[in-house]
């Protein structure tokens, strides 16, 4: 099964030359707690970067600096780690335990950003998996119970 059919197609983009105040009041608006950064120079299209909740407080308020002072690119996780559209779900469940990461941007066919991929929504679709799993091993003990000719 490919990534683009379990991700999450609702994004957010934040330019990487606004402030970080600015993209932490994105987050907070749209209840999130991470943003994909595009370059704005470039078309806008592709992701540039990655900027979570936690880039802010460990790189920016734990240093005590002043985040209307520095830019997204400044802090922002560079050239991330992306899923296509149609990569496989398990193989891309491996890349990012092998780079510890949570979420990927999933690129459409065309080039440009067409979701994102959570832990989260990969945790969804097992979940349903093991459900059908489930429900084909209680539809068997019915089928055994059966008075055999």
């Amino acid at each position: 099964m490919g990534v683009g059919s379990l991700c999450t197609h609702r994004v957010i983009t934040v330019d990487r030359g606004i402030d970080v105040a600015a993209a932490a009041t994105v987050m907070r608006d749209n209840h999130i707690g991470y943003l994909i950064v595009t370059d704005a120079r470039s078309g806008g299209a592709a992701p540039v970067g990655v900027l979570t909740d936690r880039d802010i407080v460990i790189k920016v308020m734990a240093r005590n600096l002043d985040p209307h002072a520095l830019k997204v690119s400044d802090v922002m996780t560079p050239e991330p780690l992306v899923a296509d559209y149609a990569d496989d779900i398990g193989k891309t469940l491996h890349r990012m335990r092998a780079l510890g990461v949570r979420r990927v941007p999933v690129i459409s066919p065309q080039g440009n950003i067409a979701g994102v991929l959570s832990l989260d929504d990969a945790f969804d679709h097992l979940v349903i998996q093991m459900a059908d799993v489930a429900g084909s091993i209680r539809g068997q003990q019915p089928t055994e119970r059966r008075p055999r000719a």
